[in-house]
């Protein structure tokens, strides 16, 4: 007997009557869950340049540490994708998280012996738990309501403000613990973030139960229910087979990347025109605003108004925001606003995408598709994230954001492809 049979066989049974309850449960695992995990990503993301100078001892490598995050993070979508579609969420993403955390304890290992190739390696499997993070919006998906299905996202990707605003805040404590001991104090934020993944995958290997896909997919219509369906290669054959899924991947890189390439950026730019580290931070802090405390909001407007809409919208904040921040010059507020509303229609494109990309896809089918969409999304972020320092060199920061507003013209007309000639069906009943 296969794997994915053994694992629905165990999955506990659930009649349509338990489902309001099991929304619920599963809904406030996830977002305690992201409150959780999501203190551990940016505590260590934030000194993870500073340690890698230290190591390698020079700044010309600093970017080299967070970009191995990204690549593992890319790397991880589609195994991690293919153990779901074979045992159900909960495995998948304790897994994630167990391997963050080793990531972490490499991490402080090659502070401790100075090896730059060790940090590399640490840091590529630290990003197997933001691969985590972003997989958890799409469990909350699994059991919503075709019509609440962008709201019950939206929920787990405003659960992730406490982490993005708290994290780096708790940076230097978490170092500050470790002085006097053998441990690097750079590296101190990483041991706390091991130990944080490992609780959340504690949390999540005792709490979501049963497994929301797992579920899911025994309630789903006996036509859906064929293993033959849940295969990576059924996930690209079904990416392939409807323009609605091929916008909802373009809407989710294209939105993730613009986003990237523009906010890695704004912090040299700010400083050449006379910004301190205290104006810096209060930037980003509002660029972290607008990209998760307002998602439920988008979630709202994408089950009230349409998936295509809220995209659309997406375009334009993120269209906006390039316009406000590469003509910003000297005006720190202008920028301020510019990286506002950039984190804004980050959420719209994000929260609407992924909403879209679960309706257009056959039940077996989506679990492979959403870790080719993380796939796609972390990949194209880690070029344009590579490509905006050089463009940034060679141009200057109002290119850059000219190039970002420019990726977005693809995303708009595709929209409006899409919305002419492949209309939207009526959602089929929840079950």
């Amino acid at each position: 007997m296969s794997a994915g049979s053994a694992a629905d066989r165990t999955a506990p049974p659930v009649t349509p009557a338990d489902l309001p309850r099991l929304r619920r449960r599963t809904s406030g695992v996830l977002i305690a869950s992201q409150m959780l995990s999501g203190i551990g990503v940016p505590i260590s993301i934030a000194l993870a340049p500073v340690l890698a100078t230290e190591i390698s001892g020079t700044e010309s490598l600093s970017g080299f540490a967070s970009t191995a995050a990204v690549i593992g993070t890319a790397l991880v979508s589609l195994p991690l994708a293919a153990l779901m579609t074979a045992r159900g969420r909960r495995p998948g993403l304790v897994l994630a998280y167990v391997i963050g955390a080793a990531g972490a304890a490499l991490v402080v290992l090659a502070a401790s012996v100075k090896s730059f190739p060790l940090l590399m390696l640490g840091m590529a499997a630290f990003g197997a738990a933001s691969s985590a993070n972003l997989q958890a919006r799409f469990a909350a998906s699994d059991l919503a309501e075709p019509d609440h299905r962008a709201r019950a996202i939206s929920v787990v990707v405003w659960a992730s403000t406490l982490g993005a605003v708290l994290g780096p805040n708790l940076s230097s404590p978490a170092s500050r613990s470790f002085a006097g001991t053998s441990i690097p104090q750079t590296a101190g934020p990483f041991v706390w973030a091991g130990a944080v993944f490992l609780l959340t995958a504690a949390l999540i290997a005792v709490l979501l139960r049963p497994d929301p896909l797992l579920t899911a997919r025994a309630l789903a219509p006996a036509g859906e229910q064929t293993r033959a369906g849940r295969s990576l290669g059924a996930g690209f054959a079904a990416v392939k087979a409807s323009p609605r899924a091929r916008l909802a991947l373009v809407t989710i890189a294209v939105s993730h990347t613009t986003m990237v390439s523009i906010m890695v950026m704004t912090p040299v730019d700010l400083g050449h025109h006379g910004a301190g580290l205290q104006l810096i931070g209060l930037v980003i802090s509002g660029h972290i605003a607008g990209m998760f405390a307002f998602s439920p909001v988008m979630g709202w407007l994408a089950d009230r108004l349409g998936r295509l809409s809220v995209i659309g919208l997406a375009a334009g904040l993120l269209s906006v925001a390039a316009l406000l921040a590469g003509t910003a010059g000297p005006s720190h507020s202008q920028s301020a606003a510019g990286l506002f509303l950039l984190g804004l229609g980050w959420s719209a494109g994000m929260v609407s995408g992924s909403a879209l990309l679960t309706d257009s896809v056959p039940q077996p089918a989506r679990a492979a598709v959403q870790g080719l969409s993380d796939l796609t999304m972390n990949t194209a972020a880690g070029v344009g994230g590579a490509v905006a320092g050089l463009i940034m060199s060679q141009a200057g920061y109002g290119w850059l954001n000219a190039v970002g507003a420019a990726l977005l013209l693809p995303m708009a007309a595709l929209t409006l492809f899409t919305s002419r000639r492949h209309p939207v069906k009526a959602s089929a009943p929840a079950p």
